[in-house]
C-alpha cells in the first residue's frame, strides 16, 4: 500500500514510517521544511513539501495514495490561543483529507487523545469530550469517523498523555523541560493523578495494524501503561536531573495546568483483544531513566 502520512518526521511519525516500510508499504510524507523533507527521504519515504494549511497539497497527497495516516499537529502548547490555532489548522486539514477520500473505501487513520472519564479508566467505547480546550479537535475526529457512512475506512488511534522514546516526549517530556528551566521537578497538586503512556515504537505498530485492517468508524487506544502517578514520574525526573521534587500550583503550567491536574487513566483491553496489539517496549518510568542530567 502507498501511504500518505502527515507528521511523518515527528516523535510518533518517525517511528511509524519505518514500521510501514518494514512491512511492505511505501510512504509519501508531507514535509513542511527542507529539513523535514531530507529527514523523510533519509528514512526511506518520498517527500511532498507543504503544511496542514496547504489544502491543495493535501489533495495531491491523497490522489497519490492508497491510504492516509494523519499525525501532524502544531505542538505549540504555550497558550490556549496557540492550542486553538493548532486545532483549527488540523480540523481544516482533516476535512480536506476526508472529502478527498469519500467513496474510495481507502483507509484514513487519524489521531486523537484518550478521553477523561471521572472515577475510572477510559475505554475505546467512551466518546471524546466536546467541551473544554480540545472540544473542537474531538468534533473534527468524530467527523472523520462519520465518513464511514460515505465510503471511507476511517479509524482513530487515541494516544495517551505521554508518548515517549528515549526519555522524551508527551506530558512527561514537558515536565522534564520545565524542571530543567525551573530547577525543580514540579508535581501538580498532590501528584496522585494518573497519566497513561505508550512508547512511540509500540504506537507505530498499532497505527500500521489500524491502517491494514481496522474496521470503518472504529476507535482504538494506544495505551501501554494504564496510568502512572504523576508524583512517580516527577520523582524519576528529579532524580535524573538532580533537582528537588516539589508540589507546585497548576498555574505553573499555564493553560495546560488544569489538564495536568486531572486524573486520566485509560485502558486498551479492547484494542489488544480485537487487534492482537501487544506493547513490547519499555514502560514510561523505565524509559525516563534515559533522561540526561
Amino acid at each position: 500500500m502507498r501511504v500518505f502520512i502527515t507528521g511523518g518526521t515527528g516523535l510518533i511519525g518517525s517511528a511509524v514510517v519505518p514500521e510501514l516500510l518494514g512491512n511492505g508499504h511505501t510512504v509519501l510524507a508531507l514535509a513542511r521544511s527542507d529539513a523535514s523533507a531530507l529527514d523523510a527521504e533519509a528514512a526511506g519515504a518520498d517527500a511532498l513539501r507543504g503544511s496542514l494549511t496547504d489544502l491543495d497539497v493535501l489533495r495531491a497527497g491523497v490522489a497519490q495514495s492508497d491510504g492516509v495516516i494523519h499525525l501532524a499537529f502544531a505542538n505549540d502548547f504555550s497558550s490556549l490561543e496557540a492550542l486553538r490555532k493548532g486545532i483549527a489548522d488540523e480540523s481544516g486539514a482533516l476535512a480536506t483529507l476526508g472529502e478527498e477520500l469519500v467513496g474510495s473505501d481507502r483507509p484514513f487513520v487519524t489521531v486523537s487523545g484518550t478521553p477523561l472519564v471521572p472515577g475510572r479508566a477510559s475505554t475505546e467505547a467512551d466518546p471524546l469530550p466536546t467541551e473544554g480546550p480540545i472540544g473542537d479537535r474531538s468534533r473534527a475526529v468524530t467527523a472523520v469517523l462519520g465518513l464511514a457512512s460515505r465510503g471511507v475506512r476511517s479509524t482513530a488511534v487515541r494516544m495517551p498523555r505521554t508518548v515517549h522514546n528515549q526519555g522524551t516526549g508527551g506530558f512527561a517530556g514537558l515536565l522534564t523541560d520545565i524542571a530543567r528551566r525551573n530547577g525543580v521537578s514540579g508535581v501538580p497538586g498532590d501528584g496522585a493523578q494518573r497519566w497513561p503512556a505508550v512508547h512511540a515504537l509500540d504506537a507505530a505498530v498499532l497505527f500500521r495494524i489500524a491502517l491494514e485492517r481496522a474496521g470503518a468508524g472504529s476507535a482504538w487506544h494506544a495505551v501501554a501503561d494504564e496510568g502512572d502517578k504523576v508524583r512517580d514520574i516527577a520523582a524519576v525526573i528529579g532524580r535524573r536531573l538532580g533537582v528537588p521534587v516539589e508540589s507546585v500550583p497548576e498555574e505553573t503550567y499555564g493553560g495546560l495546568g488544569p489538564i495536568f491536574s486531572m486524573d486520566q487513566p485509560s485502558s486498551s483491553t479492547h484494542t489488544r483483544q480485537a487487534l492482537g496489539w501487544e506493547p513490547k517496549q519499555p514502560s514510561l518510568l523505565e524509559d525516563l531513566e534515559n533522561i540526561e542530567p
